[in-house]
């Protein structure tokens, strides 16, 4: 059927299995609303194109699906690519289609101009395109797809020309493995290489295995492949809950601690599965391991950024079935179980002296969380402490900007996830000043009638850039700003409040908030524990 192009791209996503889109209409970019009720998606309306952007991540989070944006030109582009850079950095399958002008060398002061929009949305994102006809336009899109299930997966972006959004197109046409989604075409990895690796693992005295993000989705073969290892092992945040906290061996998130170097330089074979092993990941150089390293992952570039015995590509969990079975019987635990409790309990001291108050509250708070809940936190001195203590029952868990670091990210994500795991539970962590990035998106949850409990922890300030200062020798400067009154906010906006003074109050609370008919924001503040 003959459609505006800017109604056939809803239709197509439709086809494709998207069935929810995150934005904010514009007269640049009307035309591709034309086609959202007919094709029947559904749209969630936003306060800003950021907030679109991390509700897609959210979502994208909570389903497995990609999340998919409409914005507009210039601005709405530049709104959102925050979010496109947390997407990046997280792996996030995010895809953001905007319109374009159709004109821009010749002509200047234009509505929305920009001098690269292209250029600008790539320097956060994986790879950003200007369709110019509409197969092109479909090509793209159907490319992303693609990417999305066979690679690494981060977020693209694609934009169209006004004129040709408003063009007669012919449909996309079906394309093969929809509407259930393309084939997972992950690499394969090699099968001498795993023979290698397992070779290693089996004569290893006390070998180490670290997952990562990249393994989070493949928790019943990591947990094989410790039990035929018996292999000590560590998580990176985005893989906490791939092995239970009790599994002998196991030293749980504490990776960024320094200590942890010790125990890489006590190990003599260390396995990263599914993790760069970045900044955001050690907070150091280099983990501290003097002796071979494995790297199994599915980005040829992470692959390359440390010196390893075996570089191994491909997809984690078929990396991990095919070393485990390549093991010949299950192994006990080959680190005493004394000597991991020990540096456990004292990498929990360390975050009950540097963090002082925050660890009962998070307990109290995980004590009345029904199981399987989804948390979206923020970055917030609560969250940071929190999720390094904070068992997780299950990976994919606990969403957290973590490399790029974006303030503003909690609510809205939590928002997207909520939406994506409709009638099931989810949770958001903020501080009291990231809370205000993206305070605006509380009238999408009550919009929706989001049973959404929103822990805000108001210190008053930003306590973690106070400390940094602190210890760099800086008078601290800049770093108590004049809060508003959050409980009358969240009021106004037509969100329940509550400001629990007790740690039984607030389990009262949140479990008030899980049973509500909207978004409930309870407000925190560090004196709750001696409450």
């Amino acid at each position: 059927m003959q459609r505006p192009l800017g109604a056939q791209l809803s239709h197509m996503l439709k086809d494709r299995g998207v069935e929810v889109i995150f934005g904010i209409p514009g007269v640049h970019n009307q035309e591709m609303y034309r086609g959202i009720e007919e094709s029947g998606l559904t749209h969630v309306l936003a306060r800003h194109e950021q907030g679109a952007g991390f509700m897609a991540d959210g979502y994208a989070r909570a389903t497995g699906r990609p999340g998919v944006c409409y914005v507009i030109t210039g601005p709405g582009l530049c709104n959102i690519m925050t979010p496109m850079g947390q997407a990046y950095s997280d792996s996030v399958p995010m895809l953001v289609l905007s319109s374009c002008l159709d004109e821009t060398s010749a002509r200047r002061g234009q509505l929305h101009q920009m001098k690269d929009q292209e250029g600008a949305a790539r320097t956060v994102c994986d790879w950003s395109e200007t369709a110019r006809t509409a197969d092109a336009a479909y090509a793209l899109i159907d490319r992303a797809f693609a990417e999305f299930a066979g690679a690494r997966p981060r977020p693209k972006h694609v934009s169209a020309p006004i004129a040709l959004l408003q063009s007669t197109a012919p449909g996309a046409g079906p394309a093969p493995g929809f509407p259930e989604g393309p084939p997972a075409l992950r690499a394969l990895p090699d099968p001498r290489l795993i023979g290698q690796a397992a070779e290693a693992l089996a004569g290893a005295e006390r070998p180490l295995i670290v997952f990562g993000g990249g393994a989070a989705s493949h928790s019943a073969e990591a947990r094989r492949l410790i039990g035929r290892s018996g292999a000590a092992s560590f998580t990176t945040y985005a893989g906490r809950g791939l092995i239970p906290d009790d599994t002998p061996g196991h030293f749980g998130a504490f990776l960024a601690r320094p200590g942890s170097a010790t125990v890489f330089a006590a190990a003599d074979l260390v396995v990263a599965i599914g993790t760069a092993l970045s900044e955001v990941d050690l907070w150091r150089a280099h983990p501290g391991h003097n002796c071979p390293l494995i790297r199994i992952d599915i980005d040829p570039e992470e692959l390359a950024s440390l010196p390893a015995m075996l570089r191994i590509a491909g997809d984690a969990g078929q990396a991990m079935a095919a070393l485990a079975g390549a093991l010949p019987n299950d192994r006990d635990p080959a680190w005493p179980a004394g000597e991991v409790a020990g540096f456990r309990e004292h990498w929990r001291a360390e975050i009950e002296a540097e963090r002082p108050g925050i660890l009962p509250v998070a307990e109290a708070l995980r004590s009345c969380v029904p199981p399987g809940t989804m948390i979206y936190s923020d970055m917030t001195q609560f969250a940071y402490a929190a999720k390094e203590v904070w068992p997780m029952d299950r990976p994919g868990h606990w969403h957290h900007p973590y490399g790029f670091g974006t303030l503003g990210y909690a609510l809205p994500a939590a928002i997207g996830g909520a939406i994506g795991r409709k009638g099931l539970p989810t949770l958001a962590i903020a501080g009291d000043y990231g809370f205000q990035y993206s305070v605006q998106e509380l009238a999408v949850a009550v919009e929706l009638g989001l049973p959404l409990p929103i822990i805000l922890w108001d210190n008053g300030k930003l306590g973690e850039i106070e400390q940094s200062m602190v210890a760099a020798q800086i008078a601290p400067n800049a770093v108590v700003q004049r809060n508003p009154d959050f409980l009358l906010l969240a009021q106004a906006y037509g969100a329940y409040a509550a400001a629990p003074r007790t740690l039984e109050e607030m389990t009262q609370a949140v479990q008030s908030a899980f049973a509500a008919d909207g978004p409930t924001l309870i407000r925190i503040t560090p004196d709750i524990a001696a409450g």
